[in-house]
């Protein structure tokens, strides 16, 4: 973050000095927990469900923040300055957007902004592309997934100084998203991966999310470019608006994409192998370190970035090979000393990426290893919830699964599909909750298998995950 005055986020904030000194100057990052504030930085005070920011702003002040954002004023905070606003999260939209804008304005090379948005992959793909276009120079690609109208504000206020790319996910659950944080962000590249089912509840309609997604591409800075997956028609349809597109899939993909991939094969750990092509019909070996098949259309998307942005297809390669799991809870396999291997996907979930990590479980698992998915719900997939697990539940048994444990009662509907197509007595379980699922687990693990544990954040599997890897090694 640029160096500014309490008065000068005032002013950019339209919000208004009420305590401490005007000129109290923030000079490091931006926090929204008081345990983070350092010396220098500047605290938000969010309103919470559970958890209120202004109950912390002292707090915060006695760790070091020169100033809170506020929304009322705090009596007895300590020294630091308030600037009270009337929507706490707008205002850091708002800070956000002048601090890059300005950024873009004085620097000598201004940071490159990479958006990326897709109903999957985005947190896999910003990973790629941190190690991707390192040699571009300091590349801003934060871990974790801060995707929204708070997460996005605060990834570029804390890209540093010196960041020459910053790697920003742009998530969408309603129409609108996107524009609102191209508004804060217009991105120079705009990396639309897939068009998806996720966060139907939202949206109604699989096409109403392609709309959305669409807003990011609409949204590009001038002079910027599009890199979209020509294997979903509905993102190869986005082309039309933008002036310069890079397209990246498979060979099957008609007309043949920009970056594509031929020959992908899987090792027995799951990981991905293929041909990389280029726009100047260069050809090179990949091999990817990330687990599934899957991550070849995110490494796919990524190498299309970087040699978009002038970086060496041989660099390119190289990069994707040494690229592993940076954010939690994506893909991570653990290998226990009792020897289960464990598989961490339980970030997020929709239809899609379950699929995908059902196919990575079985790839891994192979003929000589017993397979076992632990599944979750899927949240906010409106009036198709029911329809889209009872699919997954199918899918795991076509997929010849040889455990399938579903967990809590809004995943229900998986049992039941899993049921229906052939799966029966112990093949596959419901499991109330999760002190059921552990029960079952521990007893029933066995060395040699290979456990999936998947499921969207909101229902609860990444506690079960934690506990599952515990003591394991990477």
């Amino acid at each position: 973050m640029i160096e500014m005055t309490a008065d000068e986020i005032a002013s950019v904030t339209s919000g208004t000095v009420v305590a401490g000194d005007p000129q109290a100057r923030v000079s490091e990052g931006v926090v929204i927990d008081s345990r983070e504030a350092t010396a220098g930085s500047l605290f938000v005070a969010l309103p919470g469900e559970h958890v209120d920011g202004h109950a912390y702003v002292r707090v915060a002040h006695e760790n070091g923040a020169t100033t809170s954002l506020v929304t009322r004023l705090v009596p007895d905070a300590g020294d630091g300055a308030q600037v009270l606003v009337d929507d706490a999260q707008r205002a850091l939209g708002d800070l956000a957007r002048h601090v890059l804008a300005r950024r873009r304005e004085v620097a000598d090379e201004p940071p490159v902004v990479v958006g990326i948005t897709g109903s999957v992959g985005k947190t896999s793909t910003k990973d790629l592309l941190a190690e991707v276009l390192a040699p571009l120079g300091v590349v801003h690609a934060p871990p974790g997934s801060l995707n929204n109208e708070l997460g996005l504000p605060l990834t570029v206020l804390r890209a540093p100084q010196d960041a020459r790319v910053v790697v920003a996910e742009m998530g969408a659950d309603a129409p609108g998203n996107l524009t609102y944080l191209t508004s804060i962000a217009p991105p120079d590249v705009a990396v639309v991966l897939t068009v998806g089912r996720a966060h139907l509840a939202g949206f109604g309609s699989v096409d109403a999310v392609a709309a959305t997604k669409s807003e990011l591409v609409s949204g590009l800075a001038p002079g910027g470019f599009a890199v979209l997956n020509a294997d979903d028609e509905r993102v190869a349809a986005m082309a039309r608006l933008a002036p310069r597109v890079v397209t990246f899939g498979s060979g099957d993909a008609v007309p043949p994409p920009s970056v594509g991939a031929r020959d992908v094969t899987l090792d027995a750990a799951g990981r991905a192998a293929f041909v990389l092509t280029t726009p100047d019909g260069e050809e090179v070996p990949v091999t990817l370190a990330l687990v599934g098949e899957h991550h070849v259309t995110n490494a796919l998307a990524a190498a299309a970035v970087g040699l978009g942005l002038g970086i060496a297809a041989a660099d390119v390669a190289g990069a994707l090979a040494n690229a592993g799991a940076r954010s939690p809870h994506r893909m991570h396999v653990v290998e226990r000393p009792d020897g289960v291997t464990v598989v961490d996907d339980a970030y997020n979930a929709n239809p899609e990426s379950v699929r995908a990590a059902l196919k990575a479980l079985v790839a891994i698992a192979g003929r000589e290893r017993r397979s076992v998915a632990v599944l979750g719900e899927m949240l906010e997939l409106g009036d198709s919830s029911r329809d889209e697990h009872d699919a997954v539940g199918r899918v795991a048994v076509r997929l010849n699964v040889d455990k399938l444990v579903v967990v809590g009662e809004g995943a229900r509907a998986m049992h039941t599909g899993a049921s229906h197509e052939g799966s029966w007595g112990d093949e596959a379980l419901f499991a109330p909750d999760l002190d059921a699922a552990r029960a079952y687990l521990a007893t029933e693990l066995r060395p040699g298998d290979v456990v999936l544990v998947k499921s969207s954040k909101g229902a609860g599997l990444a506690a079960l995950a934690d506990e599952l890897t515990a003591g394991g090694t990477a």
